[in-house]
């Protein structure tokens, strides 16, 4: 069996015991006729203001390249600085003939019903390359957004980071405010080249009765990095992800940290695995979670094959009411002596004398509830828009409130 076949079998084990079944028959495949947009005034102020707090600014400034797919069309595309490259991922299949040689390469095509219904009724998705050499400082801004109610999208990424490069992506993924119930599967497959360095941020902000399906593969070639961040601080139905990074060459490295809150009646399965093929090969898996109603199910799985490998898992739940749950799943595979791999799996709940403590010192119990809870979710990460900081800040005041 192929590798990309055992990992696909391994992730249809896993998805078996978690996560809701979708219908898909349930969803439309009819978006809205939307057309071209080169300076977003067909936005309102209310999708402005909702996009904003996902990180998308509806700007070209102080962005290397700007991507937005409104369910099949895009919206809006373009590339601002030299070194880059952004296109739908249909033009770039198109314009270059390689593309096509990496796609279904670093996930399954027969993976499960969702990446072979995107391979079957594909609407697009993104392609963005950063050329050799090239230090783009700017963030790449992307956006996958439901612009119709009760639409199923299907996209398929490819992001490739050439030789020597560096690369900032930030990707929100929304819902129109009006938007209440739909599904978004996303196929990403990227590609870091050696001495590359990729940074992909993803925030998601969906609607309360949304199931999304990311399905996501990275493979790392020598001495390349890769950075994975991933926010959802609002309510959405189900979310179920499950990347697979593979570390190809010696001295490649990953770093994945997720920062989720379960809101009540979410069901999210959200974990990532790395497999270090190469020696001194490094690897950290760090999840945050916080349930105030909803369930929550956290993953992480370390595969070490050679020695001289470093690896660390840390799985970290926060249960701030009766009815929520969390589920933290730490998996360590050493297949030769000298690897190098540990893992931290805690659930609890605020203890009562960490708020007497804080309140002892001026704080009333709302402020108390959630300095605790900021500490509990400081996850650094660079390169964020200002108002996402803010977006950040406030739901997480919000989330103190009254428990």
């Amino acid at each position: 069996m192929s590798e990309m076949k055992q990992r696909a079998e391994h992730g249809r084990k896993k998805k078996a015991a978690f996560g809701p079944d979708v219908n898909l028959a349930e969803f439309s495949r009819q978006g809205g006729a939307w057309e071209y947009d080169p300076d977003y005034r067909r936005f309102s102020p209310e999708e402005r203001s909702r996009l904003l707090t996902t990180g998308i600014e509806l700007s070209d400034e102080d962005h290397a390249g700007t991507f937005l797919q409104a369910d099949k069309t895009i919206v809006h595309c373009r590339a601002q600085q030299p070194g880059v490259e952004v296109l739908p991922i249909t033009e770039a299949v198109r314009r270059y003939d390689w593309v096509a040689d990496h796609l279904w390469r670093l996930v399954a095509v027969d993976a499960d019903k969702y990446t072979a219904s995107t391979e079957l009724d594909l609407d697009n998705g993104y392609f963005i390359r950063a050329l050799p050499g090239a230090k783009i400082e700017q963030p790449v801004e992307s956006c996958l957004y439901l612009r119709t109610d009760r639409f199923a999208q299907h996209v398929h990424n490819l992001v490739v980071v050439e030789e020597g490069a560096e690369l900032h992506l930030i990707t929100g993924c929304a819902t129109h405010p009006g938007v209440v119930s739909g599904l978004h599967i996303g196929v990403s497959e990227f590609y870091v080249r050696q001495g590359g360095q990729l940074t992909f941020t993803m925030v998601h902000n969906w609607g309360k009765q949304v199931h999304v399906r990311p399905r996501t593969g990275v493979l790392v070639e020598e001495g390349g990095h890769y950075i994975s961040n991933y926010i959802l601080l609002r309510p959405v139905k189900s979310v179920q992800m499950y990347p697979t990074v593979t570390l190809n060459g010696p001295d490649a490295v990953a770093r994945m940290q997720s920062i989720l809150i379960a809101h009540p009646g979410c069901e999210l399965d959200v974990g990532g695995r790395v497999i270090l093929k190469a020696p001194r090969t490094r690897a950290e898996v760090i999840a945050r979670t916080i349930t105030t109603g909803g369930t929550s199910i956290a993953r992480g799985h370390l595969v070490g094959l050679v020695p001289e490998i470093k690896a660390h898992l840390e799985c970290r739940g926060l249960i701030l009411d009766p009815k929520g749950v969390i589920v933290a799943i730490p998996e360590l595979e050493g297949r030769v002596a000298g690897v190098d791999m540990s893992h931290e799996a805690a659930v609890g709940k605020i203890a009562a004398e960490e708020v007497e403590y804080l309140m002892a010192r001026g704080l009333d119990e709302d402020e108390a509830v959630s300095t605790i809870v900021r500490g509990f979710l400081k996850v650094k990460i660079e390169g964020l828009p200002p108002a996402l900081e803010e977006e950040m800040e406030r739901v997480i005041q919000e989330t103190g409130k009254g428990l």
